[in-house]
């Protein structure tokens, strides 16, 4: 079965993604057609990139990298959930991002996000970097509001028509997923 890793992209204390994320796990764990498993950064103490060489040449040695290596290639797809901060999306999950090459190949993703203007903009940066990785992002998008999807900017309160755009991504996201199997056993 299609196997689809939900990425909760922020570190910081108090993050609002950790909400987010367990209401993307929550929605999608609702589906027939993939498993779906939360992967929490917290959860892999990732330093700044620090492997000897480059990640496409695909010889990590850092225990840390292996770890990580080993759970993002268990995935055939992902929905990457992310702040913004500064017009981008957070340090953490593009380190993350990073730290590898060929896991992230042939993959479908689907993004997530949040901010004072629904987070589109690291929503921008996150497609580049897909297509540099050769990974399928998906056309639709959840777009969450600090201003009407969160009380007190802290609260995560989604609107309704929220659960429909993210129906719409995990749609995609695993149709893509799908599809893109016979490349990543070539």
């Amino acid at each position: 079965m299609t196997r689809i890793g939900i990425i909760l992209g922020s570190t910081r204390p108090g993050r609002n993604g950790e909400a987010v994320a367990r209401w993307v796990l929550e929605v999608a764990k609702q589906r027939s057609d993939a498993e779906f498993e939360l992967i929490d950064l917290l959860d892999y103490k990732l330093p700044h990139l620090d492997e000897a060489y480059p990640p496409a040449m695909g010889q990590y040695t850092q225990p840390h990298t292996l770890r990580w290596a080993e759970k993002i290639a268990s995935f055939d797809g992902f929905v990457m959930v992310t702040p913004e901060y500064n017009h981008s999306t957070s340090g953490a999950l593009k380190n993350a991002i990073d730290f590898l090459y060929a896991e992230w190949n042939n993959k479908a993703v689907g993004f997530v996000s949040y901010g004072s203007v629904g987070g589109a903009r690291a929503v921008e940066h996150l497609r580049l970097i897909a297509g540099e990785l050769q990974m399928a992002d998906v056309r639709s998008q959840v777009a969450l509001s600090l201003f009407t999807d969160f009380e007190n900017f802290s609260v995560f309160k989604p609107n309704d028509h929220q659960r429909d755009a993210l129906g719409v991504t995990l749609d995609q996201v695993v149709a893509w997923s799908t599809a893109l199997a016979p490349l990543r056993q070539s």
